[in-house]
């Protein structure tokens, strides 16, 4: 797959093309890229997705801006994965926003992108002030000569699927209906790095995941697999947050106790895979108490994965 930062001034190739933020990538985004490759296979064109960075909101109303289901290289990957021939990322700025639906098409859409057949969701809006909208991209068709087509919402289990349903998923807690909405376990990947070691002074050594992202749709204690070391994935029992009981700050901290395991995974990136949450963050009195109460962590975990069906690998973390 191509990737692009922005959108040229002329199209060297005509696209089907589909526009959105897609993060997470989740079901209902995934059924529109399967209807997205299968009309450029029929077409002999490439599949191609635009989308945005920084997310519009983050642009506007940075406070009040969503937390973010998947960074922007694992977006890319998601893509990848769904079929995607081209993904050009538009830096999303003031001016970009200050155009107008109509210029919108005539710079992004005809000349930047020479759409032949256009795929969006059945709520897309787009231009200043939001006002272009799927009746002002039919006229535009007709007149460019590209086919505009919505893509329905997509339920699941009667509910609608979208990134805020599956972030107040996430946010309450309840892990699996997210994963029922994006199709996958949620996933945060970041690198392994070296930590200040209160895990292993205390008996449970941590895997200290890298994490960029200032705010995050989940907190507190789950059952998890880290894939990327071995072959299959490892179980382990994964803390997200602030760690309030060893001051650590507002700056959220991913640590993983991966169990039965010993090795340096220093600077891997890895994947991390939310499977259950066991309980949210607390502040406790003093270390021993938090080591007890991650004794009975750990302890759950393994009650967990030994009442699930499909086996993982045999388990645990790097040191912190």
């Amino acid at each position: 797959m191509l990737v692009f930062r922005g959108v040229p001034e002329r199209a060297t190739t005509s696209t089907v093309l589909t526009i959105g933020n897609f993060d997470g990538v989740h079901r209902g985004h995934r059924a529109l890229l399967a209807e997205l490759t299968a009309k450029a296979r029929e077409l002999a064109l490439p599949a191609t997705v635009l989308t945005f960075e920084p997310h519009p909101r983050e642009l506007f109303a940075p406070e009040q801006a969503p937390a973010r289901l998947a960074s922007l290289r694992d977006k890319i990957e998601l893509l990848a994965e769904c079929g995607v021939d081209r993904v050009h990322v538009c830096r999303f700025n003031r001016k970009l926003a200050a155009l107008t639906g109509e210029q919108f098409i005539e710079k992004i859409l005809v000349r930047g992108l020479s759409v032949r057949h256009l795929i969006i969701g059945d709520d897309f809006r787009f231009g200043k002030a939001r006002g272009g909208d799927f009746a002002l991209l039919q006229r535009a068709g007709q007149e460019h000569r590209f086919v505009v087509e919505a893509m329905h919402t997509v339920d699941f289990g009667g509910i609608r699927v979208s990134s805020s349903a599956v972030r107040d998923a996430l946010a309450a807690g309840n892990i699996e209906h997210a994963e029922e909405l994006l199709g996958r376990a949620f996933v945060i990947a970041g690198r392994v790095m070296d930590g200040k070691k209160i895990g292993r002074a205390i008996g449970f050594p941590t895997a200290n995941i890298q994490v960029r992202r200032k705010r995050l749709p989940l907190s507190g204690v789950f059952a998890v697999t880290v894939s990327g070391i071995d072959e299959r994935p490892l179980p382990g029992a994964a803390n997200i947050g602030v760690r309030p009981t060893v001051a650590e700050g507002l700056k959220p901290v991913l640590e993983v106790h991966l169990l039965d395991f010993d090795r340096d995974i220093y600077g891997r990136h890895v994947d991390v895979n939310f499977l259950h949450k066991l309980r949210n963050e607390a502040k406790f009195e003093s270390l021993d108490a938090l080591k007890a109460q991650i004794a009975r962590d750990v302890a759950d975990v393994r009650t967990y994965f030994a009442t699930r069906s499909t086996p993982v690998a045999s388990m645990s973390a790097p040191e912190a």
